[in-house]
């Protein structure tokens, strides 16, 4: 059976990165640490670090090989929260770990990987069949910085 993994390729600091990442996520880990003992076209030996972690129910592998490809918008990790109080909670260590934020429920961190940190219960809302609902919803939303649940709530109805 074939394993799944999500990769990311960090310029700097992936030992941070990662550790700040499991330490906010709930139910979160970091695996193995590995160092690569070879020259790479990234650097020295001992210059390329890959860390395998977990994310809630999801595989990561993060590696540090120096500058290539900044990350953007076409890929985020998005963590889907039961209440208010975990998505401030979330939210807030991003804020005060250097993230900035950003429309809709999304935040940029200070590698500059991107996140959405919503409520579960959004993407029922605005796939509800009553698409009235489900545009009251999703304008509330399109309107917010950090997602207000008792806001979406309310425009929900």
């Amino acid at each position: 059976m074939s394993k799944i993994s999500s990769n990311l390729w960090f310029e700097k600091e992936v030992r941070q990165a990662v550790e700040f990442y499991v330490s906010v996520v709930p139910n979160s880990s970091m695996g193995r640490l590995t160092v690569l003992p070879a020259e790479t076209p990234s650097g020295p030996p001992g210059s390329v670090k890959i860390i395998e972690f977990k994310l809630g129910d999801q595989d990561f592998t993060a590696m540090e090989a120096g500058p290539l490809d900044a990350f953007n918008h076409s890929f985020s990790i998005s963590v889907q929260c039961e209440t208010q109080e975990e998505i401030d909670r979330i939210w807030n260590a991003f804020l005060q770990n250097g993230g900035v934020e950003e429309q809709c429920g999304w935040l940029r961190d200070r590698w500059g990987l991107c996140w959405q940190i919503t409520p579960r219960m959004l993407a029922d809302m605005i796939s509800d069949p009553d698409r009235e609902r489900a545009k009251r919803a999703t304008e509330a939303m399109l309107g917010m910085v950090k997602l207000d649940i008792a806001k979406l709530r309310e425009a929900y109805g």
